[in-house]
């Protein structure tokens, strides 16, 4: 669905490109996280799709077509844009923020109105509640539940996010980065999304690709990166707790076995092996069930899960 082929970007004056022979496809249907330390290239990369920056060499590919050969404007209009701090218009409302794209493209009143409102409930924000509102009387999260819902008002099969949770706190920014997920899993988008917060990469991303002076070093699932990082470069990055954080992409019940543990807690079935041993290291136990099954996690499985074999996500 996105395909950079040899994309690069240099500027006057400076040692290296931006971005150099930046190969990387993105599967329709998944979403591929950029990440890397400041000025490693992964927004200027993620520009490149939709034209805001052009690339000095190679070419990059939405379905297939090279944007190079598009008009921009048409083209930025067939891709979502979520920004760093959302973007919205101020003066404009709700309801005419989420409409912006529809009414560029012409869409009929009534299309669009209908539109705005099931784009505002996808996103869990009720449109009689939200829609006559203006942005500065809404919080963080509901400032970025809007930009989401403005970004797929228009149906576009890619959507780009740069930074998009930056501006939410920390409380409510796991939550919405969950929420989210699981929206654009329903819908089925491909996105490319730009991020510094490796804990954000892991839980959004199908895929990872971990840059640096403007070259991938890594592009794998997060659980195989987590687990088997390419270089002391990609180990020192991911963290000396990459452990914990591959723990937290493994459901518990793949690796919970028969038996029981009277007294011991329980588990939620949808629980991850982080959680497990979270909820061993509150308890004293070694084991914990599984909440509505004749089965129990032990923290044998669970040291074995944190360094062995892959299990769970790809």
């Amino acid at each position: 669905m996105i395909r950079f082929e040899a994309a690069s970007r240099s500027y006057p004056g400076q040692p290296r490109p931006a971005v150099d022979a930046l190969d990387l496809a993105v599967e329709a249907g998944t979403t591929c996280v950029l990440i890397g330390p400041s000025g490693c290239g992964k927004s200027t990369a993620l520009r490149m799709v939709n034209r805001l920056i052009v690339p000095s060499a190679g070419r990059v590919l939405v379905e297939g077509q090279d944007v190079g050969g598009l008009d921009p404007i048409a083209l930025r209009r067939r891709i979502g844009y979520v920004l760093q701090g959302v973007g919205l218009f101020p003066h404009r409302s709700v309801a005419d923020n989420v409409a912006t794209v529809p009414g560029l493209l012409g869409w009929p009143r009534r299309r669009i109105a209908e539109r705005v409102d099931a784009m505002l409930d996808l996103v869990g924000l009720d449109p009689g509640a939200y829609r006559e509102r203006r942005p500065d009387a809404l919080s963080g999260g509901q400032r970025q539940r809007v930009g989401v819902a403005r970004a797929l008002a228009a149906d576009p099969p890619v959507l780009l996010m740069d930074e998009p949770f930056g501006a939410v706190d920390p409380v409510a920014r796991g939550r919405l980065q969950g929420e989210i997920r699981a929206i654009l899993g329903r819908l089925g988008k491909t996105v490319l999304m730009v991020t510094h917060d490796m804990d954000e990469a892991v839980r959004m991303g199908d895929r990872i690709a971990l840059m640096r002076e403007g070259r991938i070093v890594q592009a794998d699932a997060p659980a195989r990166l987590l687990a088997r990082p390419a270089d002391a470069f990609a180990a020192e990055f991911v963290g000396g707790d990459r452990l914990l954080r591959r723990l937290a992409l493994l459901p518990a019940e793949a690796h919970a076995e028969a038996g029981s543990a009277p007294g011991a807690p329980a588990l939620a079935p949808e629980a991850s092996l982080k959680d497990a041993l979270a909820l061993m290291l509150a308890s004293g136990a070694d084991r914990v069930g599984v909440a509505g099954s004749p089965r129990i996690v032990t923290l044998a499985a669970v040291r074995a899960a944190a360094g062995g074999p892959e299990r769970g996500p790809p």
